[in-house]
């Protein structure tokens, strides 16, 4: 009898002891996973910094009166460049971001700009890295989302505080993001 309840009971911790491996792993992927995810946004941050100076140099020649616009767009490279921490990461590309905007919005004003076929290449890239990086926004969020569940989730909770697992802090946009765009056509 006593045996019986002695390897019941060494049943019960080895099975205690594997669901926390088990859960151990699961938190350690997640939080992989989401530094694979941030990786994956750098990588294409560093490819649209890398093409900012290309556009910058291909405008200027055409946009004279326009010097505050691309100012923007380098001082927003140049933070970019400063930024050490993961939110200064996300200020820095959601600056380049909207100085991208501010840009791509006076270029409608230089028809000789726009027919500029180096221009016309370095928009096509950088729009196109504008919307790989939205889709590893995405991703990213989605990663650390479901990581910030499972650390609070019984009984992950007890890994987590265990292995001192902290919530992560989703991508968030600029505020003046969420605003209307305010678009005027004009009749040709």
């Amino acid at each position: 009898m006593t045996l019986i309840v002695l390897l019941t009971l060494l049943g019960i911790i080895v099975a205690l002891i594997g669901f926390g491996v088990i859960i151990y792993n699961g938190l350690i992927s997640m939080k992989h996973n989401i530094s694979k995810a941030w990786s994956n946004i750098d990588v294409l941050l560093k490819q649209r910094y890398d093409e900012l100076p290309k556009l910058v140099k291909v405008c200027e020649g055409y946009m004279h009166h326009e010097r505050a616009v691309l100012e923007n767009v380098s001082r927003a490279r140049s933070q970019m460049e400063a930024a050490g921490s993961e939110k200064e990461v996300v200020a820095a590309s959601n600056a380049i971001t909207s100085a991208l905007r501010s840009l791509f919005a006076v270029v409608e004003n230089y028809p000789d700009l726009k027919a500029d076929r180096a221009f016309r290449q370095l928009q096509a890239r950088v729009s196109q890295l504008e919307d790989q990086i939205a889709d590893r926004r995405e991703l990213y969020n989605e990663s650390v989302n479901l990581f910030n569940i499972r650390i609070e989730q019984f009984p992950d909770v007890i890994v987590a505080g265990m292995m001192r697992l902290t919530e992560r802090e989703l991508w968030k946009i600029d505020p003046a993001h969420r605003e209307d765009v305010d678009m005027t056509f004009t009749r040709i």
